[in-house]
């Protein structure tokens, strides 16, 4: 899909993996909307950066995942500011680290707000932008999930079942959406300068950097440029992508 003039949705958009792949859109031409729950300021600077260095249009719109009305008053909203809307990228989450065995640990409260968050939120958002692409013949969605979601690791189990539950929601998606849009997922491991890598503990962090081939964290850029390949596509589908310095292979 040819990106330049096309209108993107990236929730969390002001985090550090969201500003990294607004930034990697926004060169390539595309006018996005910056999606954002409660940091309203930092999402405006982001916006106004976003459109100052790239030459593009920007606008920080909010979103409360939690709020099951949410995802269809976002997308009125993005029509209504921009006049179409081609790209949504659902990279929000939210995470809080209970190692497994602390079942105890692991409330109906903290599971519900996980998913609410990181899986259900994605679901209402993907399903609101399905009649908008489908009547523009053309679209992407594209997951930002998690290694936690391929195998039983990650900073708690909540996490882990939301990762994996977005990871198949991106195949199932895949289905729904053909041959109109396209669905896929970036997998990242440990990525330093996020939110969800600052909520872990240090031992973690350590324990997954030194678990890599690379014996380093993943790279944002790479996650944001996976994202470009994903938005450009015109034959990939229902895929995720791994992006971790060799942690794990899929």
């Amino acid at each position: 899909m040819e990106l330049r003039g096309k209108v993107a949705v990236v929730t969390g958009g002001n985090g550090g993996l969201g500003q990294r792949i607004c930034h990697a859109l926004a060169r390539e031409g595309v006018n996005l909307a910056v999606v954002y729950a409660r940091s309203r300021d930092q999402a405006e600077g982001v916006a106004r950066e976003l459109a100052d260095r790239h030459q593009i249009q920007a606008a920080a719109l909010p979103c409360d995942l939690e709020d099951p009305a949410a995802a269809e008053a976002l997308v009125a909203a993005v029509i209504a500011r921009f006049g179409r809307l081609d790209i949504l990228v659902n990279d929000a989450a939210y995470n809080i680290a209970i190692p497994f065995a602390e079942l105890e640990t692991l409330t109906d409260a903290v599971w519900e707000k996980v998913m609410a968050v990181n899986l259900t939120g994605p679901m209402r958002l993907t399903r609101a932008v399905a009649p908008v692409m489908k009547a523009q013949g053309a679209g992407r969605v594209v997951n930002i999930a998690s290694v936690a979601g391929l195998g039983p690791t990650g900073s708690s189990i909540a996490y882990a079942v939301s990762k994996a539950g977005l990871i198949h929601l991106t195949r199932c998606m895949a289905v729904a959406m053909a041959p109109e849009a396209l669905v896929n997922c970036v997998a990242p491991g440990l990525l330093e300068g996020t939110r969800a890598t600052a909520n872990l503990r240090p031992e973690q962090v350590e324990r997954s950097a030194a678990g890599a081939l690379l014996k380093r964290a993943a790279d944002k850029d790479d996650c944001a440029e996976m994202v470009l390949t994903m938005c450009r596509t015109e034959t990939m589908t229902g895929q995720t992508v791994v992006i971790d310095s060799g942690r794990f292979f899929h």
